[in-house]
């Protein structure tokens, strides 16, 4: 039986695909294990369609208590993600799902119907204090699946009548249709948009994060963002030792001549099934490096593969660890970046999406 700290030996590499097989879900009762038995068995084809199904929602925004997060709460559209970056820390929350959190994650998709209702009756709620709303806390808000669906933008929408300020973080290009509707939010201080950088090596980028957009156009999406006067930030995440720490320089200048004004990092994070999935990932694409991004990882984490410790889970703890942070510092200094901060943007104007129409009944 497979553990969730351990891969399947002989892993398939799929098309388009991060993940290179599927974990148990780890709240299953049962667990099912294929053995070969000698006889002859049709080939397993190494292409995946996307599957997508709907639930209903029952309520909007996600709480977090969390030290490390500059927000206290979250909307996401979608679970799942299509983009398929082997390292996501979301995938293990497709197990609550009945789920795998491995090609599960980013072939069978789940969009929330009636979430903009939902978010409509709690920012109504007499108690409710207004903060800033991140968007994509667990998933990419601006996946595949949104060019169809179209949540974002119609959350956003309600977000800007309601004079509500909103954070969101992304890899997609396809933040770039909502340009003219964050800018007017921009010109009311009311969004920040960071956008992840992980590599600027295309080829690495196609196995890493093999549906998300290219390391050019996320430079391009934060140029024209920064040219709408839209506020913008890169989020270089995850920095993985030993495979993508040594770009830490050359990202955040890439990202300062886009236009990028703040910027953040996180190192790899590599919850409960991340890690035998980024392990075989490793196995499968960068053999030769596997063994050294590992024990790399380990000693930012204590000896562990990960610590979820708050204060240490975002940024590791040691001598590697404490060199990153200090090349990055560096760094920004350098390319003038500022931290990421949700501060500045405006909670004053804040009004109930049905304050005024409640005034005529």
């Amino acid at each position: 039986m497979t553990t969730p700290d351990q891969a399947p030996s002989g892993s398939t590499v799929y098309k388009g695909r991060g993940a290179t097989y599927d974990p148990h879900n780890r709240f299953a009762p049962t667990h099912s294990v294929a053995e070969d038995e000698g006889w002859w068995q049709v080939e397993v084809s190494t292409t995946i369609a996307t599957e997508v199904r709907e639930e209903v929602t029952k309520s909007a925004l996600s709480w977090n208590r969390s030290p490390d997060l500059p927000f206290d709460r979250s909307l996401n559209p979608y679970r799942g993600c299509e983009h398929g970056c082997v390292y996501c820390y979301a995938r293990p929350s497709h197990a609550y799902w009945d789920l795998s959190p491995g090609l599960d994650f980013e072939t069978k998709l789940i969009a929330r119907s009636g979430l903009v209702e939902r978010l409509t009756e709690e920012l109504c709620h007499p108690n409710y204090v207004c903060r800033p709303i991140n968007l994509s806390g667990n998933t990419d808000c601006y996946q595949p699946l949104e060019a169809k669906h179209q949540t974002t933008r119609q959350l956003l929408e309600l977000l800007l009548e309601c004079r509500h300020p909103v954070t969101l973080v992304t890899k997609s290009t396809l933040v770039l249709r909502d340009l003219e509707l964050l800018a007017e939010m921009a010109e009311h201080r009311l969004v920040r948009v960071f956008v992840s950088l992980t590599s600027l090596d295309a080829n690495l980028k196609r196995t890493l994060e093999p549906r998300a957009a290219s390391p050019q156009a996320r430079l391009r999406a934060i140029r024209e963002l920064n040219t709408a006067g839209i506020p913008v930030g890169a989020l270089i995440s995850p920095v993985i030792p030993g495979l993508t720490d040594h770009e830490i320089e050359k990202l955040l200048e890439a990202a300062s001549r886009a236009g990028a004004r703040t910027a953040a990092w996180m190192l790899l994070r590599l919850p409960y099934e991340v890690a035998p999935l980024f392990e075989a990932w490793l196995e499968a694409h960068y053999p030769e490096r596997a063994a050294k991004v590992m024990s790399l990882m380990r000693q930012c984490r204590g000896g562990k593969a990960y610590d979820a410790t708050f204060g240490k889970r975002f940024r590791g703890e040691g001598v590697f660890a404490d060199l990153i942070a200090q090349r990055f510092a560096r760094a920004s200094r350098q390319w003038n970046m500022q931290d990421r901060t949700e501060q500045g943007l405006n909670t004053w104007d804040f009004r109930p999406p049905r304050a005024q129409q409640d005034l005529f009944f």
